[in-house]
């Protein structure tokens, strides 16, 4: 045993779980899963929603932004709150608290019900992943971590891939209040498989039985910066930006409160969000790509089905059939670098991870356009989720590199805000640049289309003959003829603008492979927990 390893905590060293520590891991992964999934298995039934309760589309959207916030606020302060009052009470109280807003939620009459719940299961849904992350990094010895990782990874990249096909399916099918009903049974066996199985180490029960004070005004400050921040993602759009005073007002409160946040929790001797974890810079750097991969994750999964659907005017369920071949590989694949991560340095797995991205977004980049056929527009996502694959165990176990035990709630925490918080802003960046650059290429094509123009009058002319011939009159047909050049035209402006947002986002990824040299060492066959170098 090293020195090394036995400076950080010899009850870390010495303990081990009582059971097995595979069935601890099925249990807190099959929470974490069923969380995510519920994530994003709302997004395709809200026209249902607004329809079954009376309400309009937009104001159905709160139904993800209020869960979303909620979720948000609870990332960060979770290992605070494992602290507080143990980690094992903690893990099985957000499951309790998420298995009774799912069954109120499906049994919502009204909307206002239905977002007040949605935003207490938010709550219950906030410590699951992070907790589930921790207790993974504590249960198994760090040369099986990597293994224990990608169980996890698996529930953390594919359920939003599952989700919105599964949310479509039971909506189609039955009542969009299903998809809060299927879960149940799901979390009740997990609430109770943690009650059995799951146990916290000697050195989290030492930290409970000393007593936390509550720091009121960082807990304020969090709610009001993180839950006014993800209502600007969320609804930034929807509502012009800063040309809504409302929106305009939410981001001046989010700044202020998480610039507040950061600068009172940096000075306080027991903080709720150990802020001062962010001077290493390997943690630092880690945060940087767990929110890049969220971003990156979510904002795909966003590219591809909302091209299909405007432009090739592909169904939902079709669209999230396209998905599917990426979920295959991201499950054959993480099991995979779970094992590589305890034989090759982290930093060189994760350079691999961002390279494949790079190069698999400028692909996607180049070759996307309106005749991509079903099997290759699922051939262009497998291209996206190759990087991912060696992205999500590496960098999770990068961000443990120098870590005390003790502090494994808080980087659990942390490192899942960041990744949850880079996909609302993702989802944000890609959508707003599609309809910006859409916009800015159909001025660009209209451009070319003037009546002086002898190929758009010989064209015009063909089309408007062609379209006469089926019996309308010359001038209807005319009109015809204009209103499906302004069809093509929106649909290449569109079809550029996804070529646009595919480079930025490449360019984004190579920016990440040179970051990645420059993390710390780690020793492989030590599980990544002594830093070398």
């Amino acid at each position: 045993m090293s020195a090394t390893a036995l400076t950080l905590s010899s009850d870390q060293v010495v303990w081990r779980p009582r059971v097995n520590p595979w069935a601890i891991a099925a249990t807190v992964s099959m929470a974490a899963f069923i969380e995510v999934l519920d994530t994003s298995v709302a997004n395709v039934a809200l026209p249902y929603i607004a329809g079954g309760l009376g309400a309009s589309y937009d104001d159905s959207t709160w139904v993800l932004t209020s869960y979303l916030a909620a979720n948000a606020i609870v990332l960060p302060i979770s290992g605070w709150l494992a602290e507080l009052i143990g980690r094992k009470r903690y893990f099985m109280t957000s499951l309790a608290i998420f298995t009774v807003s799912s069954l109120l939620c499906g049994l919502a009459p009204n909307l206002p019900l239905l977002l007040l719940f949605r935003a207490v299961q938010g709550v219950g849904g906030g410590g699951l992943q992070p907790m589930a992350q921790a207790i993974l990094n504590d249960t198994f010895p760090p040369e099986q971590r990597g293994s224990a990782f990608a169980v996890y990874g698996i529930t953390a990249v594919l359920a939003p891939t599952v989700g919105p096909m599964l949310g479509g399916w039971i909506t189609d099918n039955y009542s969009w209040r299903w998809i809060f009903f299927i879960t149940l049974p799901v979390v009740l066996l997990a609430l109770y498989l943690t009650h059995t199985l799951v146990e916290d180490p000697p050195f989290l029960r030492r930290i409970k039985s000393g007593g936390i004070r509550v720091d009121y005004i960082g807990i304020s400050m969090l709610t009001l910066g993180v839950g006014s921040l993800q209502v600007v993602l969320d609804k930034g759009q929807e509502d012009d930006w800063f040309g809504s005073h409302f929106i305009t007002t939410l981001a001046i409160t989010a700044t202020v409160c998480l610039i507040s946040l950061v600068i009172w929790e940096w000075f306080r001797k027991e903080p709720i969000i150990d802020v001062r974890m962010f001077k290493s810079f390997n943690f630092a750097a880690a945060n940087l790509m767990m929110f890049m991969m969220g971003f990156m994750l979510f904002s795909t999964l966003v590219l591809i089905p909302e091209f299909l659907q405007t432009l090739m005017g592909y169904t939902a369920e079709l669209a999230g059939l396209v998905l599917s071949g990426g979920g295959v590989v991201l499950l054959v694949m993480m099991p995979i670098v779970g094992r590589l991560s305890s034989k090759i340095q982290a930093r060189w797995l994760i350079a691999t991870g961002w390279l494949c991205l790079a190069i698999g977004l400028f692909y996607c980049g180049h070759q996307i356009d309106l005749f991509v056929s079903f099997r290759f527009a699922m051939w262009l996502r497998v291209a996206q989720v190759v990087g991912i694959g060696f992205l999500f165990v590496p960098i999770t176990a990068a961000g443990y590199i120098g870590v005390p035990p003790e502090k494994g709630n808080t980087a659990s925490g942390l490192i899942n805000f960041m990744r949850n918080i880079g996909g609302s802003i993702g989802t944000s960046v890609v959508t707003t640049m599609i309809v910006r650059r859409a916009q800015y290429h159909q001025q660009i094509l209209v451009g070319h289309i003037t009546p002086d123009s002898p190929a758009y009058r010989s064209a015009l002319h063909a089309l408007g003959s062609k379209i006469g011939h089926s019996g309308l009159q010359a001038g209807d047909a005319q009109d015809q003829a204009i209103a499906r050049f302004y069809e093509l035209v929106h649909q290449q402006g569109g079809a550029l603008s996804y070529m646009d947002t595919f480079w930025v986002l490449g360019a984004l990824c190579s920016i990440m492979f040179v970051l990645a040299f420059f993390l710390k060492k780690n020793d492989p066959g030590a599980g990544g927990d002594v830093a070398v170098g």
